[in-house]
């Protein structure tokens, strides 16, 4: 029994991992067309509800992503505080593979303490060689500060390694699920890895890496490299033979719960101006929306925990429509994609739709960002921009 016991246990911990991985980029403000350096993270969970937040409980105040679950908000996975310092994650499956520690998934209360303490990349250095080995953290973290760094850290119990895509020759920096400094071939998320590098290549070529492209390209990317086959573009162009496709490889996968990119400022700007694009559910029934932490607790309504609700209203809207993309509801059925639903030669699927009022919103938010960044808005201003924009996008998914 005991022996039955441990392999299900093995078992489980072996599913758990497998289930949430996550693709993150940190991307240098000499890679993009504006000179602002962003961090993405595209999350991949077993906990699909989740909200923004706002804490003030630490030297810096700050915006996180957390689980709708999670209360108290102990775990944020991935923000921006008051100083322009952010971060993000994922996890990494090829590190502590010998360590008999029992620490371990500490990823999100690690982050949550950076957002609280940290200011600039050396803070976070700082708080690297400080924190109490062993240290439960088998991740890469990308940070970017208000002073234009943009680096990525593979971190493990003891030790930690730094990428710095400022130095990288193409000015950004791709994660999956396996460290460079990990045990190699093993990990995960090496199809992933090709679909990311495939487009980032592509769009820094066309100078095209910015959030818009993220948001809409990236997030909402259904290419297949070992097929050579891009699922979007042939959905929306023909009618193939099948409404389903095997979607597990994709970046955007039924696993993918919400998405985040934080924008940086540049010199001479506040840095709590720092720009948070949040789809805050499933990326392909979502819209992206901004939210900046100068704001202050009177954040955009969609994203906020709704009690009525047990989460955020924009993640519940988002996740009635993601039960159409995967409506095989027996237990297997979440690997099967229905691609038409999304994006269609009728040009009238959710993501088709999503697409055409996020070009509002990004111009709507570049126009006032014009603005803003040469004269800093009051809370005020910000209320009433978040106000509109949550009319503006309740109103379309209530269509």
């Amino acid at each position: 029994m005991r022996k039955l016991a441990i392999l299900l246990l093995w078992i489980f911990l072996t599913l758990s991992e497998k289930s949430i991985p996550c693709t993150t980029a940190v991307i240098s403000g000499k890679a993009t067309p504006d000179g602002r350096s962003m961090i993405w993270k595209l999350r991949d969970t077993d906990d699909h509800e989740n909200c923004f937040r706002y804490f003030n409980d630490g030297e810096y105040s700050y915006i996180g992503l957390v689980n709708s679950g999670d209360m108290k908000g102990e775990n944020v996975w991935g923000g921006s505080n008051s100083a322009g310092f952010a971060i993000m994650n994922s996890a990494s499956y090829n590190v502590n593979e010998n360590d008999t520690t029992s620490l371990k998934d500490r990823e999100g209360i690690f982050m949550k303490l950076a957002l609280q303490t940290c200011a600039s990349l050396q803070d976070f250095e700082k708080l690297l060689n400080e924190y109490p080995k062993p240290r439960g953290l088998a991740a890469h973290f990308g940070v970017i500060d208000a002073r234009g760094g943009a680096v990525f850290y593979e971190v493990n119990n003891y030790t930690w390694t730094k990428f710095d895509a400022n130095a990288a020759s193409e000015g950004y920096v791709i994660r999956t699920n396996y460290s460079e400094t990990g045990t190699p071939d093993s990990g995960y998320g090496f199809i992933r890895r090709q679909t990311a590098e495939k487009i980032f290549a592509e769009a820094k070529r066309m100078n095209r890496l910015n959030y818009q492209t993220i948001v809409q390209e990236f997030t909402r990317c259904f290419y297949h490299p070992v097929f050579g086959l891009d699922y979007r573009e042939k959905y929306e162009t023909s009618t193939p033979e099948t409404v389903f496709i095997a979607s597990d490889d994709l970046l955007t996968r039924h696993s993918s719960s919400s998405s985040i990119i934080v924008q940086s400022i540049k010199k001479g700007e506040s840095p709590d101006m720092s720009t948070i694009w949040a789809q805050v559910g499933f990326p392909g029934t979502c819209i992206a929306i901004p939210l900046w932490v100068r704001g202050g607790k009177n954040l955009l309504q969609l994203v906020q925990y709704e009690e009525s609700i047990k989460n955020s209203p924009l993640n519940y809207f988002a996740s009635l429509w993601k039960k159409e993309a995967y409506p095989i509801g027996r237990s297997d059925g979440y690997h099967y994609l229905k691609v038409p639903v999304l994006v269609n030669s009728q040009n009238n699927g959710y993501i088709q739709r999503i697409e055409q009022l996020e070009k509002y919103i990004f111009a709507w938010t570049d126009e006032k960002l014009t603005s803003w960044r040469s004269m800093l808005p009051q809370a005020s201003e910000l209320e009433t921009f978040y106000e509109q924009l949550d009319e503006t996008v309740s109103g379309f998914y209530g269509k």
